[in-house]
């Protein structure tokens, strides 16, 4: 009766009811068989988050396993911006977090408005910053357990270690170089989250991250310390532009103290500048000066041309040389050739040069690896420049032997004294003694290598007294060690400015090694335009006595036998 009444709105409702369904139902089917991978997602998004597991990045340590460069447990900050925006809890999240974190509220507000299921807040943040977060109990905020890169002696050995980033990638310095080493692999793992988006579990998915491995330096931490305090104060005292200083063991190559001025804090190597960075002790290149007489009087007496009585006229302070006028510091006379060494006499040294002849001086020079690299295990080692015979002018014989015309690296005049402390023989200089694995177990091990025979034993023990002639009584008296017997040499060299030589600026240099007969250390000191005194006896000497004196009495007493005292209560 009431279809026979209505039928018009019978229809109408049918075919809206029919529609509907019909709707419905093709919905439904399209959710299902071309939404359903995306809803999916969704919703394993919302319940599940994928993190990155950091690995501890590798420690380096020094010679006697004295961490330099450490990874300590930290805790970043991070948020579920999609759920404190439906939460509503973005406001106090934002007034809350920049208070404690010292961020604009605005930075913080536009990272929570980003429709994401996690944003970095603050990564690798201090253990009480961490804990006021916590302590808050703010929704959508959470924690993942990360480690960051500590540097416990901040300035110490900066230019070596160099520094590591946010991301525990290795910036700089050895940090860069063995990053592959150092890294480590991360690992993954999935957390299970509630509807609330509290995390509940890890998931199946989880993938421990590898460690970084180890890596210890030839460095002593005690003899870098007294290296870098003795070099700091002379660098302030004389207001140089910039300086450095090597310590080595000559019988191996290993350096045992590495640094420059100026330097910068490993903890803060944000702020630091490209000229604080740079690694002046391989990239730096100088005219040596008579510093380079060793190379000379090296080669004049393993080839015979002169003995340590010959006397030579120094003609009172002039000798003309082609169309140049050579001068000494200092007008000297006829004198020994170990006294022209003693004295550094450029004129009593270029006589010499002459009797060697171009072509001899440069080949020991280039034996002594000048104008080549050292082969040192850092990246960036400058060449320097020592120009081929053909090159030379009528002058050069007058320059390059007393160490003119010849541009070197402080890590070049390191290979040649030491090889002259070392019976002759050239060790290659290395930072890195070896490499250990996360079980402890050695990877790598760097051992001392021979590169050359520079000169005779014999000739290398007269080069050894001519030297500890400087010392005793010439031109490096200040370098003296009291009760120890060390040899070196000095070089104060004009610096080249607008292509000629400069009467006020200079590199004051001194390279030497103790004790004499049985040298452990040889040490060089570079200090670059130092004023109002210059002269590297004044200068550069006085370091190198403090550093190898006091370096020598703690190596003794490192050697030294425990006795009862010394044990363990």
């Amino acid at each position: 009766m009431f279809l026979r009444k209505y039928p018009l709105r019978f229809a109408v409702v049918f075919i809206f009811l029919f529609l509907g369904f019909a709707y419905s139902v093709g919905f439904l089917i399209f959710i299902q068989i071309f939404r359903s991978e995306y809803l999916s997602n969704l919703a394993q998004r919302q319940h599940e988050h994928s993190i990155v597991l950091e690995p501890r990045r590798g420690t380096i340590y020094d010679r006697n396993m004295r961490a330099l460069a450490i990874n300590l447990p930290v805790y970043s900050v991070y948020a579920n911006a999609r759920a404190m925006r439906q939460q509503h809890d973005e406001n106090e999240a934002v007034d809350k977090l920049s208070g404690i974190l010292k961020i604009d509220p605005k930075q913080i507000r536009d990272k929570l408005d980003k429709d994401k299921y996690f944003v970095w807040i603050a990564r690798k943040v201090p253990q009480e910053i961490y804990l006021q977060i916590k302590g808050l109990k703010l929704q959508g905020i959470g924690f993942i357990k990360e480690s960051k890169r500590f540097y416990p002696n901040q300035t110490l050995a900066s230019h070596l270690i160099g520094f590591a980033g946010l991301d525990n990638n290795g910036l700089d310095g050895l940090e860069r170089d063995y990053d592959k080493y150092l890294k480590g692999q991360p690992g993954h793992a999935i957390i299970l989250r509630d509807a609330r988006s509290r995390e509940l579990m890890f998931n199946k998915g989880y993938i421990a991250p590898v460690d970084g491995f180890s890596v210890i330096l030839t460095i002593d931490e005690t003899i870098q310390f007294i290296a870098e305090r003795a070099l700091d104060r002379m660098y302030k005292k004389y207001n140089c532009k910039g300086a450095s200083i090597i310590v080595m063991d000559p019988r191996t190559g290993e350096i045992l103290a590495f640094a420059n001025r100026p330097t910068y804090n490993l903890e803060e190597a944000s702020k630091s500048t490209p000229e604080s960075r740079t690694d002046r002790a391989i990239v730096f290149t100088f005219e040596p000066g008579s510093v380079f007489k060793i190379v000379t009087a090296s080669a004049a007496l393993q080839e015979g041309v002169v003995r340590e009585g010959d006397m030579i006229n120094c003609e009172h302070g002039a000798y003309r040389v082609a169309n140049h006028i050579l001068h000494d510091h200092e007008p000297l006379g006829t004198i020994s050739f170990k006294k022209v060494i003693e004295q550094s006499s450029n004129i009593g040294t270029t006589k010499v040069a002459q009797r060697l002849g171009p072509q001899r001086v440069y080949n020991y020079a280039h034996h002594f690896r000048f104008g080549i690299k050292t082969g040192i295990d850092l990246p960036g080692e400058a060449r320097g420049i020592l120009k081929p015979v053909s090159k030379w002018s009528k002058t050069s014989i007058g320059a390059v032997p007393i160490g003119q015309e010849i541009t070197v690296t402080p890590i070049q005049l390191m290979g040649a004294i030491s090889a002259i402390a070392n019976d002759g023989i050239y060790m290659r200089p290395f930072v890195v003694k070896s490499i250990k694995d996360t079980q402890g177990q050695i990877i790598f091990r760097q051992s001392p290598l021979i590169l050359d025979k520079v000169i005779s034993k014999v000739t290398s023990k007269r080069m050894k007294a001519i030297l500890q002639g400087v010392v005793d009584e010439g031109t490096g008296t200040k370098a003296a060690i009291a009760g120890v017997p060390a040899a070196g040499k000095t070089g104060t060299a004009q610096k080249v400015i607008g292509g000629v030589y400069s009467h006020s600026h200079f590199y004051a240099t001194f390279a030497g090694f103790a004790p004499v007969e049985h040298p452990r250390l040889a040490a060089v000191v570079v200090f670059d335009d130092p004023h109002p005194a210059y002269y590297a006896g004044t200068v550069a000497a006085p370091v190198f006595s403090e550093v190898v004196g006091d370096s020598l009495k703690y190596l003794n007493t490192q050697q030294q036998p425990a006795t009862e005292d010394d044990a363990p209560g």
